[in-house]
């Protein structure tokens, strides 16, 4: 059986390998699509505690496909560095924590409390997941592993956001499904970590 990881690099290099040979020939660096990146995150948050829900899920897909390519851009470009992925590291933990805290404010607002709660856990939970594979690769160890990364927390995120517009309870349940898969990958990482130790 194939790596899920492997698998799902795999398939995002067959789509964004294309489009990252388009984009080097317009000039644009990675550093800038990373910073465009999270800027608009921060224009979706704002969207959201303003109860814009379908707006706001359309736009964080769409800051999503600027964290999809700079990457790829990085690599057509030969422009690869290690303070581009440090600062691509940490925009997209503030992109997240833009969004979240935009879902936050908007319950807190209208009085939803135990939603306010959802998108603080769905928080934690999603840094922790990121904060263990740079603790791992800081060790030495590889640490992809897991069934929810940031990828699919984005698409999960701009779902339920996008729903959220016409269903009530669509954005509370998809701050429940990141918050327990989120949390189910960083166990996973911890057992991942801990058998990369044995001889």
């Amino acid at each position: 059986m194939s790596d899920p990881v492997d698998w799902r690099h795999r398939l995002a290099n067959r789509f964004t390998t294309p489009t990252a040979k388009v984009l080097s020939k317009t000039g644009v660096t990675p550093n800038t699509l990373t910073v465009m990146g999270f800027l608009v995150s921060v224009a979706a948050g704002i969207l959201i505690a303003l109860g814009h829900f379908l707006a706001g899920g359309l736009v964080v897909l769409f800051a999503g496909a600027f964290d999809l390519m700079d990457g790829p851009v990085a690599r057509v470009t030969g422009k690869t560095s290690r303070f581009g992925g440090f600062l691509d590291s940490t925009l997209d933990r503030l992109s997240e924590a833009a969004v979240l805290a935009g879902i936050l404010a908007y319950y807190a607002y209208n009085q939803g409390t135990w939603e306010s709660l959802l998108a603080y856990g769905c928080f934690v939970g999603s840094v922790m997941v990121s904060y263990l594979r740079a603790r791992a690769e800081g060790l030495g160890i590889k640490c992809e592993v897991g069934v929810f990364t940031r990828v699919e927390r984005v698409i999960v995120t701009s779902i339920g956001l996008m729903v959220g517009q016409w269903v009530g309870q669509a954005i509370p349940v998809m701050l429940g499904i990141i918050t327990v898969l989120a949390f189910l990958t960083v166990l996973q990482r911890l057992v991942h970590v801990q058998r990369s130790e044995k001889p």
